[in-house]
């Protein structure tokens, strides 16, 4: 389900929602419900100063309800967290292309999102791999979906501790350590899924050295982090 209205252009940058069950990134003495807010916020403002695509946010009707509170008026909220099925919501709602963007990566340089976009006119979905077996940054597609990449998307997410993998909690698809092979696997043949620049994600405190003071934006979580060492 979607909210009526908020119509969208051809393009949209949608951030998916956080699990508060997960495991904390948050240092100490750093509130980990503030934390993940912050970092939420970050993405979405990366989204939102992107041109010629809409930004929206992905809201789990089950999740913590001032999520919602860091998007602009208007911001097209999806409620269906599951990638499939928001990708399809934002078909729905007028998009073409629409890349989906993991809410711990704050300081995700625009350029990289920029990317996946023109890889669309080429294939048909492309990835932007995270960093020491965390999954995927960022999916862009093509809307609606090809019916072999909803059906990889539908797939549970791998659960994070078992052997192989580096962290705790269980998530969709695109926190697997093997993401990206497996909707590769999915596909028909090769060359479906190009993949762009990596980047990281902030799943764990030993994930924040991964952040550089020197690079612009993340300023939610960088305030937060203000007196805590990143290495």
């Amino acid at each position: 389900m979607t909210l009526p209205g908020n119509p969208i252009g051809d393009r949209c940058a949608a951030v998916l929602p956080y699990d508060p069950s997960g495991p904390s990134a948050a240092p100490p003495g750093v509130d980990d419900a503030e934390f993940r807010l912050a970092m939420l916020e970050d993405v979405y403002e990366v989204a939102a100063g992107l041109e010629f695509v809409t930004a929206a946010l992905v809201a789990d009707p089950d999740g913590p309800a001032d999520a919602e509170s860091i998007t602009w008026p208007g911001t097209p909220i999806v409620r269906d967290p599951a990638p499939a099925a928001a990708f399809a919501a934002l078909h729905a709602l007028g998009a073409h292309e629409a890349a989906l963007i993991v809410p711990d990566a704050p300081d995700l340089p625009p350029l990289l999102l920029g990317k996946l976009f023109r890889a669309l006119g080429s294939a048909p979905a492309a990835a932007c791999q995270a960093a020491d077996g965390n999954g995927l940054v960022a999916l862009a597609a093509r809307l609606p979906l090809p019916a072999w990449l909803a059906a990889a998307l539908d797939e549970p997410g791998t659960a994070h501790g078992e052997p192989g993998t580096a962290h705790g909690g269980s998530g969709t698809v695109l926190d697997a350590p093997d993401a990206l092979a497996r909707l590769r696997a999915a596909a028909p043949r090769p060359g479906l899924v190009p993949q762009g620049p990596g980047w990281h994600r902030i799943r764990t405190p030993a994930d924040l050295r991964f952040l550089d003071p020197g690079l612009e934006g993340w300023d939610n979580t960088r305030a937060l982090l203000e007196g805590s060492p990143l290495r």
